[in-house]
């Protein structure tokens, strides 16, 4: 029997030369699952903080497909998954999933995120990962003034 074919999705610290790609993904990701969440800044101020504050500043890192360049971002910030954002036409293959393992890798005594309450997915998502929403706001406290959940993953 054949060898199962190797993932050519590669997950790799982002470069500063993958600022403009990464902010781009973010940019979609977001419209996609979130159009009901007003964002508080432009498309180009989004690219400008990704380009002077994320990639330079954060550990960031790219999921990268053959011949579509990067499909994924994760940006970690100590115990905080602070991002995780894939191209609306490469979810459901994994990336994800590889993503939070390397995140549970990179923080083995436990990770915390927040995200909107209105993204169902994204909390199916992390309960199936292990992550238990542990605090609700009512979005007082964030730019968008969306209500939110802290996830917290305790190994």
């Amino acid at each position: 029997m054949p060898e199962p074919a190797a993932d050519p999705v590669v997950l790799r610290r982002a470069v500063a030369a993958d600022a403009g790609a990464v902010a781009d993904v973010y940019l979609r990701s977001f419209g996609a699952a979130l159009p009901t969440v007003v964002r508080p800044h432009t498309d180009d101020e989004v690219r400008d903080y990704f380009r002077e504050v994320v990639v330079p500043a954060r550990e960031t890192w790219v999921a990268e497909a053959p011949g579509a360049g990067v499909v994924g971002l994760m940006v970690l910030d100590g115990e905080a998954l602070d991002q995780l954002y894939l191209d609306p036409e490469w979810r459901g293959r994994g990336i994800g999933d590889r993503f939070v393992a390397l995140a549970k890798e990179r923080s083995p005594g436990g990770l915390t995120l927040w995200t909107f309450q209105v993204n169902k997915p994204a909390h199916r998502f992390y309960e199936r990962h292990g992550f238990t929403a542990v605090a609700s706001t009512d979005g007082s406290r964030n730019e968008e003034r969306e209500p939110d959940v802290r996830y917290d993953w305790r190994p």
